[in-house]
């Protein structure tokens, strides 16, 4: 595995909490927002403004146009994209202090390593990593980690959408590139996506068409040289944060980052399986 996959892999637990902690959605509640769906749009997009569901939907690339349409823009009728930051922030940072409060020493060191790796990072062509990039450092270590990781996983999330983009694959074409891989199943990641049968069943056969999968959804050879084409261009456009920080820093952010991922994961705050595909490190 490469430096920038296992930072990813050892740091992106981190970061997803902000998505299945109960602390998050009673904060987009509070401030308005209707449902989970509509709190998780809101929520990762507040730092862009009040965006709209054709640019959203660019932008988050792996979700259906429907699905995103159906929380966006109504979600700035009930909360201002900065009361929903605010609420997020807050939010993730409560619920990581409460799961990290016996390792705040390594917490407080890890935020400032990986604020030292979002630092180096460059945003051309990556929207959503250069909005969260200008939202500022909350006060607390622990809010300081999230955010840290996030613009982290954002710079590398972005990075990924234009080199699959590049392949000439669609959002959903790109999923299943995953699950034809084995690395997700497609019940851990449609009903999440919003992608209907007729529109999942369509993107694969125009995969089959390519060549990218077989008769049975499995990545063929040329499919399998396409999803490596893919990750190796990932992992060489996330390679900044590790120039930064050089091996001994990446290798003292995995001895820190590994066991607060572990447990984050083990404290039940991140389900494995998960629809990312982020595993245990």
């Amino acid at each position: 595995m490469t430096l920038p996959r296992r930072l990813w892999a050892a740091v992106e637990p981190l970061h997803a909490v902000v998505y299945f902690a109960p602390e998050t959605a009673a904060a987009a509640k509070a401030v308005g927002l209707r449902g989970y769906w509509m709190g998780y749009f809101a929520g990762r997009l507040a730092p862009l403004g009040p965006i709209g569901p054709a640019a959203a939907t660019s932008v988050l690339f792996g979700f259906a146009p429907a699905m995103v349409a159906r929380a966006l823009p109504d979600a700035w009728s009930f909360a201002s994209p900065s009361d929903v930051l605010e609420a997020r922030v807050s939010a993730v940072e409560k619920a990581l202090e409460t799961a990290l409060s016996r390792a705040l020493p390594a917490v407080d060191e890890l935020a400032s390593l990986l604020e030292r790796a979002a630092d180096a990072c460059r945003f051309d062509g990556r929207p959503l990593a250069a909005a969260w990039s200008a939202v500022p450092r909350p006060s607390g270590v622990p809010g300081r980690l999230w955010l840290a990781a996030t613009v982290l996983r954002e710079h590398r999330g972005d990075g990924h959408v234009l080199s699959a983009v590049h392949a000439g694959l669609s959002g959903l074409e790109t999923t299943l590139t995953h699950i034809g891989d084995g690395v997700i199943a497609r019940g851990d990641v449609q009903p999440h996506r919003g992608w209907s049968d007729e529109d999942w069943d369509a993107a694969v056969d125009r995969l089959r068409d390519r060549g990218v999968l077989d008769a049975a959804g499995h990545l063929t050879p040329s499919g399998a040289a396409l999803r490596r084409g893919i990750e190796e261009d990932t992992d060489r456009l996330a390679s900044a944060p590790v120039e930064a920080l050089g091996e001994e820093g990446v290798a003292r952010v995995l001895e820190l980052a590994v066991p607060l991922s572990r447990a984050v994961i083990d404290a039940g705050l991140v389900p494995v399986p998960n629809p990312m595909g982020v595993p245990r490190p």
